[in-house]
């Protein structure tokens, strides 16, 4: 007898051999038939609970195939500054956090990018939003923060620091830091002073606290993600990868499972650092080993091969326009590259490698490549994260080589929140044609996940979903929108395909687990552009609802 039947449904399975049905009806944590709606309330017993979905459209719960949730439940107790511009708007916007959080350590804020003054933002400028207290805003793509004075002597970087390769504390000509901060672990002392530099350590050092904390510290650190895993059920989000990682976040996320709020399927990569040695990966084997069940798991090894284009941190084949001899550098050489990805393979570990210029794309791939030759074919499904920017010659090689498309329709500007400048002119008008490839790269044979990157962009998946749809190409380039049937695959079963979860979710049919996601209206007949304001009624992981709005 199933214990929950969704009936008078728009279903859209995701399995081509069975694509739409009437209602499905689930017992202990899986899928136990779907079909005509007569079928399957005929199953109903007493104890079963039937939801009359009333027209609304049901799908596989969404995969979320890149996100940083730590930091994405942390952030919403933030400051959030997007579209503000000028230093009048942001001292108001300060002055009013500020007042409502007397005694922080540190005002944060989240959302700012690069045009938010009209020159590149200096701790001067800050100083003028908030001189009496540590104050810093993150740029919208988290590898830039910008901080007064006052943090930076808080932090003690103001008279700089020495980083890792890839990692800068920008100085100025009088000997002090600007207040720009490049990259994790230059802005890591920073991200300190406000107490969670536990949660950054998935991201900045791959290492993990030292001390372990206290029962009391993990108790406050379990709620932050506590909250990020309620935000996401919200959104209709059952299953995520999290794309930043150690043994700590395991551990939180083990410890809100024994009290019973693990909200959702997690994947949790070992970080591997530029600076660690191969026996590192040591530590992403005991991780797999002991975290290895269909809700939380590792096997998974996550890299950064370079920055991102705003910062012209994204390493390119050809110099930024306007900057003679400039193109970033990889934070992996092709070689070091090749021998990490080929050991990790050999481990028969996942990977997923951050890259976003044509560069970074051209070094994983070739890594990807050199790890295939040296330990033969398998179905590793590694992947790549982003790429933004991508030589026409690599494009056939992605398909060809099994390696998974991980794209976030947030991403290219205009499409959602950011802003087209200063991307595109960074980016020079003669490669736009070379950016976010979407139907390109699918139409020539490559695997595509749809994801946010939360919390860099908004994790809400139906805003994600508009972006997809509704993205105007760039003058001069083509069309890369995916349709709506290929975009919701995406999010769903191409989504589980990415991580290794195809056999678990990612498509409703009859022992698979019972993750759904129920929105309102009918998404088929919802015009694109109101998309994003479709709400979401219902979300089940596991047989269980986390969010319901009905």
């Amino acid at each position: 007898m199933p214990e929950l039947i969704l009936t008078n449904a728009r279903i859209l399975t995701m399995d081509p051999a069975n694509p739409r049905a009437e209602a499905v009806a689930l017992r202990q944590g899986k899928i136990l038939a779907l079909g005509a709606r007569a079928q399957i309330e005929a199953l109903a017993g007493p104890g079963t609970q039937v939801i009359d979905a009333k027209g609304r459209t049901v799908l596989p719960g969404f995969v979320e195939s890149h996100l940083h949730l730590v930091l994405g439940g942390a952030e919403l107790a933030h400051l959030y500054v997007g579209g503000v511009r000028g230093v009048d708007a942001l001292r108001a916007a300060f002055a009013g956090f500020a007042a409502k959080n007397p005694d922080a350590p540190l005002l944060m804020a989240q959302g700012g990018d690069h045009a938010m003054l009209d020159h590149p933002m200096t701790r001067a400028d800050l100083d003028q939003v908030f001189p009496s207290r540590p104050i810093a805003i993150t740029a919208h793509d988290h590898h830039t923060v910008w901080a007064n004075t006052a943090a930076l002597r808080a932090a003690g970087i103001l008279q700089g620091a020495v980083m890792p390769h890839g990692h800068e504390v920008v100085m100025g000509p009088d000997g002090l830091a600007t207040g720009e901060l490049r990259e994790f672990e230059a802005f890591a002392p920073v991200i300190a002073l406000g107490g969670e530099e536990r949660l950054n350590l998935g991201i900045a050092t791959g290492g993990e606290p030292s001390p372990w904390p206290s029962d009391a510290e993990l108790a406050i650190d379990r709620a932050k993600v506590l909250r990020g895993l309620k935000h996401c059920a919200a959104h209709g989000i059952t299953s995520m990868v999290n794309m930043d990682g150690n043994r700590f976040t395991l551990e939180l996320l083990d410890g809100l499972r024994r009290e019973g709020n693990l909200l959702a399927r997690v994947k949790v990569p070992f970080h591997f650092k530029p600076h660690m040695e191969l026996s590192e990966l040591d530590r992403a084997v005991d991780m797999s080993m002991a975290f290895q069940d269909d809700f939380l798991s590792c096997n998974f090894v996550k890299m950064f091969m370079d920055g991102v284009v705003d910062s012209r941190t994204a390493y390119m084949l050809n110099d930024y326009p306007g900057h003679p001899g400039h193109r970033a550098e990889p934070l992996f050489p092709q070689a070091r590259f090749n021998e990490i990805a080929t050991r990790i393979d050999a481990l028969g570990m996942q990977m997923a490698v951050h890259a976003i210029g044509d560069g970074a794309v051209r070094t994983t791939i070739d890594g990807y490549e050199a790890a295939q030759k040296a330990n033969g074919p398998r179905d590793s499904r590694h992947r790549i994260e982003h790429i933004e920017l991508i030589d026409p010659i690599d494009i056939p090689r992605i398909g060809a080589l099994g390696i998974i498309a991980s794209l976030q329709p947030p991403h290219p500007p205009g499409a959602m929140d950011f802003p087209l400048e200063p991307t595109l002119q960074t980016l020079g008008a003669h490669r736009w044609k070379d950016a976010y490839l979407w139907k390109t790269l699918a139409g020539q044979g490559a695997k595509i996940a749809f994801a946010s990157d939360w919390p860099v962009t908004d994790v809400s998946v139906m805003r994600g979903l508009q972006a997809a749809l509704t993205r105007q190409p760039y003058p001069g380039c083509a069309d890369e929108r995916l349709s709506l049937m290929e975009s919701l695959h995406a999010y769903t079963a191409g989504g589980a395909y990415a991580a290794h979860w195809d056999q678990l979710t990612g498509v409703l049919k009859p022992g698979m687990a019972a993750d759904l996601v129920m929105l309102e209206g009918d998404v088929e007949a919802i015009h694109p552009d109101s998309l994003g304001i479709t709400p979401v009624a219902l979300t089940i992981c596991g047989g269980r609802i986390t969010h319901q709005a009905i």
